[in-house]
């Protein structure tokens, strides 16, 4: 494996398995696969708009000719940032979790589109809407679907390699997969990993997010793929984990005593957390959290977290 620095573009993780980085890995900036095996390629996510995507798919072209068509492409979870791209690779056959597929219809890239044009009169929330996603183009992008679905876990072949998608979600969304390549000891790991960045629970719940890493931890893996941020191995894994395990205990803490949501999330000190880029993210945790634990006053909206975000960024 070349040696891990994190600049954007590909990056060699072992025979024929490159990782296509975009620092700083925060608010769109995500990651992707490919996997090939001879001329046969299987590529793990597309990113957020359709010029990202095609600048992907050409830095690709240049370091294998399997890249020059797509045969398989795996979506790991609901979010625009991995899968506004497909029409690009609309050829292939996509395959995402049912539950994935089913998310993914909930937020077409158009719903970004006019946010984006509305947000200069959106005050406080549409500052913050325009600090994290103004790079990004979400005009003229068709929604392109999956193609193949399953549920809990599915194995591919790639002529002689094999490919292993596991689903651990509801966790950061309701479908999320992890793809394992065991003969290469590697893990693509979707945003079930943000290192360097603040993870995001939308779904939860948190059990299920350790379990995830419980099981990568488990896993005979020397290289891991985020959603976000430079390749890890499994120190990243179990910062992730503790993350959780901090912020559940927290929260549970404040819920006891009797605080909102808001509260809480504002009053928690992240400690050697709040290096962590994106750190506003704890709002929408804890009130995922919040909800877990039987609060009723923890059904915010999207719309109503992002707000939140956004004063938490302005005070």
């Amino acid at each position: 494996m070349e040696k891990q620095n994190y600049s954007k573009g590909i990056h060699k993780i072992g025979k024929d398995i490159y990782a296509y980085l975009q620092p700083d890995g925060g608010w769109g900036w995500s990651n992707a696969g490919l996997i090939v095996d001879n001329d046969v390629s299987l590529l793990v996510d597309t990113l957020f708009d359709l010029d990202l995507t095609r600048e992907m798919l050409r830095e690709m072209r240049r370091v294998t000719k399997a890249a020059d068509r797509i045969d398989t492409l795996i979506i790991t979870h609901a979010n625009g940032d991995h899968f506004y791209g497909n029409e690009l690779v609309k050829n292939a056959e996509i395959i995402s979790s049912k539950a994935c597929a089913e998310e993914m219809v909930e937020t077409p890239p158009q719903v970004l589109a006019e946010i984006a044009k509305e947000a200069s009169n959106m005050g406080e929330l549409g500052e913050f809407f325009l600090r994290c996603f103004k790079p990004f183009n979400f005009e003229g992008i068709t929604m392109t679907p999956p193609t193949r679905t399953f549920e809990r876990r599915l194995n591919l072949s790639i002529i002689d390699k094999e490919v292993i998608l596991i689903e651990v979600g509801p966790c950061h969304t309701r479908g999320d997969v992890i793809v394992y390549i065991p003969d290469d000891k590697t893990i693509f790991a979707g945003d079930i990993l943000f290192i360097g960045g603040t993870p995001i629970m939308w779904s939860g719940p948190v059990a299920n997010w350790i379990r995830a890493c419980d099981m990568m931890l488990d896993m005979d893996v020397e290289f891991i793929v985020p959603g976000h941020g430079p390749i890890t191995n499994k120190r990243g894994v179990e910062s992730v984990r503790e993350y959780w395990e901090y912020v559940e205990t927290e929260a549970r803490m404040r819920y006891d005593n009797g605080m909102s949501a808001v509260e809480a999330a504002m009053d928690i000190d992240l400690g050697k957390y709040a290096s962590w880029g994106e750190k506003e993210r704890i709002v929408v945790n804890v009130a995922t959290l919040y909800r877990e634990f039987g609060s009723d006053d923890s059904s915010l909206n999207v719309v109503e977290l992002f707000s939140l975000m956004a004063k938490m960024m302005k005070d």
